[in-house]
């Protein structure tokens, strides 16, 4: 299995007028989605229209109308091979679904939507939701043999902290109280969401260091990019699938369907078993409270 990374296709689609118009169409077809959904979305596309451009029958070009089935079909086995979860595969053909749409309602480019009928393996989780210790082990001595301090940060705070990707992608330097011995964080950048949660040292201690050796102490938010100055939702998964794909073929066997969400579900299951109430660990999580169980992790 070859590693678990996705890069775009090499073409020049910049030279290509009426690609590179299409694209801008689209982005503005999504008007309404999140800023990180909106960049996800348009990444996906750029690489499916690469790799389609590069098929040998398409000659370096790309068309609507090569938007079939069958190619749908194709791209997502292609993604399969590369290592990429079922967890990927199923939001790749959804933002597909999103682009067919856009070529069918407001151009009129194509007449069928070439998801239809496409179906993915399920999607297995497991009623408990918790990771193995073998998974956690796995997890935690790849975050250690990487050695950065960003990463180290970015797993703690999913992993000791339960954050959700979106309370690291919009975490702020103004929200960040962390120092030698303790820490506090305001997350949740929906107001419905946001809450103040003190740091347990597994998440502290990692947070304190990459922030103590990270450049530009001016920045608005605690995670950036080369990109960006922040560090989108899409850009934590990314780093999350090349965390794993550092793993050798039997670890890689056991993780390779993890998400960075599965770290604060198990969080979750550990802080109950550490003695927490099922109203701790809500309020430290910003959940709504439902009977039962922890159902609202995402």
């Amino acid at each position: 299995m070859s590693n678990v990374t996705l890069n775009i296709i090499p073409l020049d689609l910049q030279r290509h007028e009426e690609v590179g118009t299409l694209l801008e169409e689209y982005k503005e077809f999504l008007f309404d989605k999140a800023e990180g959904t909106t960049e996800s979305y348009l990444r996906t596309i750029r690489h499916l229209i690469g790799w389609l451009a590069s098929r040998p029958e398409n000659n370096g070009h790309f068309q609507p109308r090569q938007l079939v089935k069958p190619a749908v079909e194709a791209y997502l086995s292609h993604l399969e091979s590369e290592g990429l979860s079922i967890h990927h595969r199923a939001r790749v053909k959804s933002t597909i679904s999103n682009f067919a749409n856009f070529l069918i309602e407001e151009k009129g480019l194509l007449q069928r939507n070439p998801t239809r009928g496409i179906d993915l393996p399920s999607i297995q989780h497991s009623a408990s939701q918790q990771l193995s210790p073998d998974q956690r082990t796995i997890l935690r001595s790849l975050v250690e043999h990487k050695g950065d301090y960003r990463g180290r940060a970015l797993f703690a705070l999913g992993y000791w902290a339960g954050c959700r990707v979106s309370d690291i992608s919009w975490l702020q330097m103004s929200h960040t109280h962390v120092g030698p011995k303790v820490g506090w964080l305001r997350v949740g950048y929906k107001e419905s969401r946001e809450r103040d949660i003190d740091l347990l040292n597994g998440a502290r201690q990692p947070l304190y260091e990459y922030l103590k050796n990270s450049s530009n102490p001016q920045r608005t938010y605690v995670f950036t990019s080369q990109r960006s100055e922040r560090l989108t939702e899409e850009g934590i998964h990314y780093w999350f699938r090349t965390l794993k794909s550092l793993a050798n073929k039997s670890q890689r066997e056991m993780i390779q369907d993890l998400t960075f969400n599965d770290l604060r579900h198990d969080f979750a299951y550990r802080a109950r078993e550490a003695g927490w109430s099922l109203e701790e660990v809500r309020d430290y999580l910003g959940l709504v409270a439902h009977k039962g169980a922890l159902s609202t992790l995402w």
